[in-house]
């Protein structure tokens, strides 16, 4: 039978702590410093230890309520201990993105604020129980909107890009407001997640801002324990990676020392809160009890190793010098200890009986918050005087001459940052140059490069800045220049954005809008990755806000309702921007100017929960969007021509997709053609045809044309694998056939 770790560590502490001695002729002053030289005082120190103290023995109890099934999470902080040095160190103001070992940090800042119980709330986070403050029992987090720690779920290093964008924005803002910004972000991250893309880009960002001396005021703390569950850091090979980080200050401390590593936070701190610079504070720590109560440690660590790490026990080390300076007896130590321990065991009994999540509603209540009325309100509309100021006469929806869908959605851009002050606009190219479609075009020309620029070339870096501005305060609207170039990021939108209004219960959110060129039929710009049309991995992300247009009309009505939902309701807001229709004149005909669209007034919108309609045929119903859309259009008027009545559905949202209200256009013409230029495994025809065949059954045929599962290759052999409208004609009329 293997032995408990967790019961040796426990018995270990107590039988050190037993065998200290208290020199007779030293007390302890509680206002000078713990040790000589150090900046630690005695009260803070004694303080700290209560924060390390109840930090271990969380860890324990959490593997005993393990044992009768009433705890669902064992990553502890024990050997981490020494991070509550640094929320010492920090200011209670400070917004800190914390992993899942610095749980020290997380109590030693929940002294400082009145009001929240950072123990019990610990347990309850390990129990799920419903009534826990943050995640309300989604998942286990350090988190809470009165420490300023917004939760984090990551198991690597995907928050650091975000934190770096928080950051960025600290400063930015103040600027705006006329004040000066004292606050700096911290993040903290382990020694294996150093290694990972999202850290590297991190440190590349934040070392490329200072480096063009602009502010940046973040703190990586790196918690080195050597380890990544089985898998050894090699040494020397942390400071070796940070320390030569261009535009990164590189300090150190001694995490198993609470004054050294207190002394090296604070100096830290102070290099960031003062040059408003980034830094990373490499904080040695050591990994006891294992990666978590499941892990088996001796399948992969000698008995020799283990032992090694638990002789450098950093509570003990603590207690040491706290009974070594005269400020404790080993007895009051160990009474501090067991008193502690029946404390938590009491409140850990009370997080077992309290409530659970008990349906599905409950469990997804945060994830799509959705207020038509109040997203309507929060569409920001400029006064006439300013909008005349900035277009000119006659304003755009007052003039008769209709435009593409870049040119009326680049009108929308300059509508909302006039009239949102909070609104900023970046990405590859979208300053000077105006975007590679021209989109973006006389945007920083108008509104200053505080509000409108280009960032590095890297789409994590974008989406972490979206985040980081949506969480300071902003209302971000990013740009990804290609679908295809998502991918690179995407976790950025599925494990970070969209997650933490969920695990938060929408006490922090990501109010932000991400541009997406993309889809297919561009012609003499090809190739795969400028031709993309995969969307399953934005279809997937719970809770997101996914739309497409394909007029102008309706793209300056999305993007004002995506903005209206991001400042209302805290939603991430993707737009799929059809690149092939961006400049689309015609609808039927060379010259006929029939895809041109007017201007909307600015205070209209684009409800989700309604379809484009576009003629009232009732033989046959064609659902698409975007570019399917265009075609739908152009067969439905071939057909019309053949004496055959047609109607067409533009879905404009693809998450949530607008379901109900398809529902009467396909009873009333009976049979429906869904057009999907997709890929028939990423795309929504199976989800529409699936729905209309369960809400109306024998009521409707339907039938799908898609795109095959396929990248898109270059030139004229791209027409072998898009929906064409010779395909769409031919499935219509095959369906119109049939019995």
């Amino acid at each position: 039978m293997a032995v408990s770790r967790a019961t040796i560590v426990d018995a270990r502490f107590k039988e050190v702590v037993r065998q200290l001695r208290r020199p007779a002729d030293r007390r302890g002053d509680l206002d000078g410093p713990v040790r000589p030289g150090s900046g630690l005082s005695g009260r803070q120190a004694l303080a700290l230890f209560d924060a390390q103290l109840e930090s271990r023995l969380l860890d324990l109890l959490a593997r005993e309520l393990k044992t009768r099934g009433q705890s669902f999470y064992t990553i502890g902080s024990s050997g981490h201990e020494g991070n509550a040095a640094v929320a010492a160190a920090a200011r209670p103001s400070d917004p800190a993105l914390l992993h899942y070992r610095s749980g020290p940090f997380f109590l030693a800042r929940a002294q400082q604020v009145p009001g929240p119980a950072g123990a019990f709330d610990v347990l309850r986070g390990c129990c799920a129980t419903a009534d826990e403050p943050i995640s309300g029992g989604r998942h286990k987090v350090f988190g809470s909107v009165p420490l300023a720690i917004p939760p984090q779920t990551s198991t690597i290093a995907s928050h650091l890009p975000k934190a770096v964008g928080y950051a960025l924005t600290l400063d930015r803002r103040a600027r705006r407001e006329g004040r000066t910004e004292e606050r700096i972000v911290i993040c903290t991250f382990g020694d294996a997640s150093a290694n990972h893309a999202t850290a590297t880009t991190a440190f590349n960002a934040a070392g490329w801002t200072t480096w063009q001396r602009l502010p940046c005021p973040v703190l990586f703390v790196c918690e080195d324990n050597g380890l990544g569950i089985s898998v050894r850091t090699p040494d020397g090979w942390i400071e070796a990676a940070l320390r030569q980080r261009p535009g990164l200050r590189y300090f150190s401390g001694d995490g198993l020392d609470l004054p050294d590593a207190y002394d090296n936070a604070r100096r830290a701190v102070q290099w960031v809160r003062q040059r408003r610079s980034p830094a990373v504070l490499h904080l040695r720590t050591v990994r006891l009890l294992g990666h978590a109560g499941s892990d088996v440690e001796q399948l992969y660590r000698s008995q020799a190793e283990i032992e090694s790490s638990e002789a450098t026990d950093p509570l003990i080390a603590t207690a040491t010098l706290l009974v070594e300076q005269g400020y404790l007896t080993p007895k009051e130590v160990l009474d501090h200890y067991q008193t502690t321990r029946e404390r938590l065991s009491a409140l850990a009994e009370e997080a077992t009986r309290r409530p659970r999540l008990r349906s599905r509603a409950e469990v997804m209540r945060p994830l799509f918050v959705h207020d038509r009325e109040a997203i309507a309100r929060a569409i920001p509309v400029g006064s006439p005087e300013a909008r005349r100021q900035l277009f000119g006469e006659p304003l755009p929806e007052e003039s008769d001459r209709p435009r593409p869908l870049a040119f009326q959605l680049n009108r929308a851009l300059h509508d909302i940052l006039l009239a949102e002050p909070r609104t900023l606009v970046f990405g590859e190219d979208v300053a000077r140059k105006g975007g590679v479609y021209h989109v973006t075009a006389g945007l920083t020309k108008a509104f200053g490069v505080g509000r409108v620029f280009n960032t590095l070339l890297d789409e994590t870096s974008i989406l972490g800045l979206a985040q980081g501005a949506a969480m300071a305060g902003m209302l971000p609207i990013a740009e990804i220049q290609y679908l295809a170039y998502l991918m690179n990021a995407v976790d950025q939108l599925r494990g970070e954005a969209a997650s933490l209004q969920f695990f938060s219960q929408g006490q922090f959110s990501n109010p932000m809008v991400v541009r997406i060129a993309g889809l297919a039929y561009q012609r003499g710009f090809g190739g795969h990755f400028h031709n993309d049309n995969g969307i399953a991995a934005l279809r997937e992300i719970p809770g997101i806000l996914l739309g497409c247009p394909s007029t102008g009309a309706d793209a300056a009505r999305m993007l004002r309702t995506m903005v209206g939902a991001a400042s209302a309701c805290g939603r991430v807001c993707v737009m799929l921007e059809p690149i092939a229709l961006y400049h689309t004149k015609d609808r039927y005909e060379e010259g006929d100017g029939g895809w041109l669209t007017t201007y909307p007034p600015p205070q209209e919108n684009l409800p989700i929960d309604e379809v484009g309609v576009h003629g009232d045929g009732q033989d046959l119903c064609l659902i698409s969007y975007a570019n399917g859309r265009y075609m739908s259009e152009r067969v439905a008027h071939r057909l019309r021509a053949r004496g055959i009545s047609c109607r067409v559905l533009d879905l404009r949202w693809l998450l949530p997709l607008p379901l109900r209200a398809l529902e009467p256009h396909a009873e009333a013409c009976g049979k429906v053609l869904i057009v999907d230029e997709c890929r028939a495994s990423s795309g929504v025809a199976d989800t529409l045809a699936a729905h209309l065949q369960e809400r109306l059954p024998g009521k409707v045929r339907t039938r799908r044309v898609t795109a095959p599962d396929t990248y898109i290759p270059l030139g004229g052999a791209a027409d072998h694998v898009l929906v064409s409208e010779a395909e769409i004609e031919a499935a219509a009329i095959e369906l119109l056939e049939a019995p």
